[in-house]
């Protein structure tokens, strides 16, 4: 359980998000960071074109230039790296692994950065300073001495710059395996396994200038204000020239209500806002799937009637049959589709599906943006494509204003899956990488992070290699996972923090500290920059302006030259000419992977340059040659609907999200401003129905129980009940502190990503004295 802290309390927010309150926020990190006067003025460089990239998330920058722009979470990751706290050799002296297990995740944030490679040491629990050398050594005696190399997984994080992700996967492959775990595989698997199937490519077909031209937004499963402010920036600008802004997510959240610009002096000067969101839409957790098939239904039915009228058509017929196959079988299989199992699963009415429906089609220019609340459910692949097949119904793919966004969460995990982070990796990649760098690489699937636990478990998997991340808390069904990665001989992370994963090690363990992107990175006497891939698909290239934390810091790329110099020798790659010229790197990216012709003078122009997305030029990369509409029928036997047949109404249906002040695992402090809760995480949202019907108050404590059929116990203690505008049958609550509720093998359909956002589970009145959260 959490420690008592006397600052918990709920107090329900009624401001516009953003405004004072993000200002006041920004001053507060950078206090509570000790960030120096030299690294404070480092954030007038970010996201500027002769600065730094936000190490935060992916959204894109306005033309990436001139335009002092910055948001809270951005100020809060950048403070975090920029901190003057640092964890050394002799803090580790002072403390055992024990000891450290007992803090919360908040406050192994709080200690710092990390300043020299540390081994553990099983004498004395501790983890003990090694020579870079000595690391690099026992990283290759490990994996020099598997019997196979799929014995080892290489994880990767979506802060990984292209530069070093591209080596990595190199590195990798020519060992021998597509072991690749990444952290997409928890978050847009969906979005990479179902849009190839139906435009062609896993992206978005949209860019950040189709915002100015849009007259309509669908926004599904997101919380922009929390999780991209930047992206608020772009929706107020629509709102007030007049767009029909749509959110659709079982919370209300408030961001997506009103918005002050803190750049707008009128509205911080009078306390005022934008109203954003025109429609809220609620769906119950997991209803996205048939809310969106209801809409096309609709749509089709419309199309009937105008046609029958003698009226325009509602389809956009000359899209359908000049761009897109399947589109007979799918009007079928829609007419057919009977209009109560739609209104049941969604949990909405069919006047609300149908309200959707008209604000759908009166728009000319439409864009659907989605975030994880559309990814992290068994149905999501199947979602994700009815979403498209709605928008290719009137033509809203590769036109001006128009399209599909998927929004990414970490800056560059998109750039990651673009160079090489793939567990299954096209025959045309593998083709072109052994082509350039002659060898064979392996042709057989990788495994992914739920496979890759599953490994682990059960000894399949000795070596585990984090290229960043937290892999013990953002993995599902905690106690196994960590428990499979105490299995492994050797677990090693690169990271620039310290977090649980050092502390749920294998028998032997090395942390290697990296530069973090705002520091400057020196190699062969020259400034290195690393390029990224924002959510549409911008590469453009990033230069740290603080100096390192430490002296002995090494940056990403040249730790993982290093470890394939060890590992593999430089016969056949020069793996440390590679460390030292970045650009070198850019070169060997433009000649294996699509797209990158003249690297490094297009990244040299402000802003960089845009990733060519076929599908947002109507060149569809199917087997059809065209856009596929799939038919998707819904599912009956599903884990929660099993759930009730057992347990009737006392099961509920949870889903996991950020709190305002953590971005991923990273917890930055202890408040989530905007949904009214400070000071603590342990706390469950939900329907003030759903209060009375079982007999509990706001403000008890609960525990939360798993529904699941391997009799396991999972359960999560000690949760404070908070009402709150969320369907009814519905509830959410902070992620990593629920992901101990989500079972390893309650994955997505193809996509096999931990179902996340839909967690059959039970409350009981917790024994548990009330705590607040530290």
């Amino acid at each position: 359980m959490d420690t008592l802290n006397k600052k918990a309390r709920i107090v329900p927010y009624h401001h516009p998000a953003a405004g004072w309150g993000a200002l006041k926020a920004v001053a507060v990190n950078l206090i509570k960071e000790k960030v120096a006067g030299g690294n404070y003025r480092t954030l007038l460089r970010q996201n500027q074109p002769d600065g730094f990239d936000c190490p935060g998330c992916a959204w894109p920058d306005r033309q990436h230039a001139s335009t002092f722009e910055f948001c809270e979470n951005g100020v809060k990751a950048v403070a975090a790296e920029a901190t003057t706290k640092r964890v050394t050799p002799e803090f580790f002296a002072r403390h055992t692994v024990a000891e450290l297990m007992a803090q919360s995740d908040y406050e192994l944030e709080q200690h710092g950065r990390l300043t020299d490679p540390m081994v553990y040491d099983a004498a004395s629990d501790r983890y003990v300073p090694i020579a870079w050398e000595g690391a690099f050594e026992l990283i290759a005696r490990h994996l020099k001495g598997l019997e196979d190399p799929g014995q080892a997984a290489f994880y990767t994080s979506g802060r990984t710059g292209n530069e070093a992700a591209f080596l990595y996967q190199l590195m990798v492959r020519m060992y021998g395996t597509n072991n690749f775990p990444d952290c997409s595989n928890m978050c847009h698997e969906a979005t990479s396994r179902g849009l190839p199937g139906t435009v062609g490519i896993g992206k978005g077909t949209v860019t950040l200038d189709d915002f100015e031209h849009a007259d309509t937004l669908l926004i599904f499963g997101q919380n922009p204000a929390t999780n991209h402010p930047r992206m608020m920036g772009e929706l107020r600008e629509c709102a007030r020239r007049g767009a029909a802004i749509v959110s659709i997510n079982p919370l209300r959240e408030r961001g997506l209500e009103r918005f002050a610009d803190p750049q707008s002096p009128l509205e911080m000067l009078t306390m005022s806002g934008t109203r954003i969101a025109t429609t809220f839409v609620q769906p119950r957790v997991g209803g996205d799937f048939a809310l969106i098939k209801g809409v096309a239904k609709r749509v089709l039915e419309l199309d009937d009637a105008a046609r029958a009228a003698g009226a325009e058509r509602v389809l956009d017929m000359d899209f359908i049959l000049a761009h897109t196959a399947g589109f007979e079988a799918f009007a079928a299989d829609l007419r057919a589709q009977a209009w109560a199992p739609l209104e049941r699963e969604s949990g909405l009415s069919r006047e609300a599906i149908e309200n959707l429906a008209a604000i759908y089609v009166a728009g000319k220019r439409v864009i659907a943006t989605w975030g994880m609340g559309l990814t992290q459910h068994k149905n999501s692949v199947a979602a994700i494509q009815m979403l498209s097949n709605l928008m290719m119904m009137r033509g809203n793919i590769g036109r001006e204003g128009a399209g599909l966004c998927p929004v990414r969460g970490h800056s560059n995990v998109q750039g990651n899956r673009t160079v090489g982070i793939e567990d299954k990796p096209t025959p045309a990649f593998l083709d072109r990488l052994g082509r350039v760098f002659d060898f064979d690489p392996p042709r057989a699937h990788g495994y992914d992070v739920v496979e890759t636990i599953e490994a682990m478990e059960d000894g399949r998997v000795k070596v585990l290699i984090g290229l960043g991340g937290n892999f013990a808390m953002a993995t599902p069904d905690t106690p196994r996972t960590w428990e499979a990665l105490r299995r492994c001989a050797l677990s090693v992370h690169i990271t620039t923090k310290l977090n649980r994963s050092h502390l749920v090690h294998g028998r032997e363990a090395l942390i290697l500290p990296t530069l973090g992107r705002t520091e400057i990175d020196i190699r062969g006497g020259v400034a290195q920059g690393v390029t990224v891939e924002d959510s549409m698909s911008m590469v453009h290239v990033s230069y740290g302006m603080n100096k390192p934390a430490s002296p002995n810091l090494m940056s990403e790329t040249a730790i993982v030259a290093r470890m394939a110099h060890a590992t593999l020798g430089s016969a056949k790659v020069d793996w440390l000419y590679y460390a030292d010229d970045y650009a070198s790197i850019r070169d060997a990216i433009e000649a294996v992977c699509e797209g990158f012709e003249n690297y490094n003078r297009r990244i040299a122009q402000p802003g960089g340059f845009h990733l060519r997305v076929a599908s947002r030029e109507r060149e569809w990369k199917t087997t059809s040659g065209k856009a596929n509409f799939i038919v998707a029928r819904i599912e009956t036997d599903t884990p929660i609907n099993w759930a009730r047949q057992r347990h009737g109404d006392d099961v509920m249906v949870l889903m996991t999200t950020r709190s305002h002040d953590q971005y991923n695992t990273t917890i930055y402090a202890l408040d989530d401003r905007y949904r009214g809760v400070f000071g603590q995480r342990r706390v469950l949202f939900i329907n003030p129905a759903d209060l009375a019907r079982m007999g509990l108050r706001a403000g008890e404590r609960v525990d939360i129980f798993t529904v699941w059929d391997d009799e396991v116990e999972r359960r999560a203690d000690g949760f404070l009940l908070v009402e709150y505008d969320i369907p009814p049958g519905c509830l959410g609550a902070y992620y990593p502190e629920t992901n101990p509720l989500v079972p390893l093998d309650s994955v997505g359909d193809v996509s096999n990503t931990p179902t996340s956002k839909s967690i059959p589970v039970i409350l009981r009145r917790s024994r548990v004295a009330a705590t607040g959260a530290a």
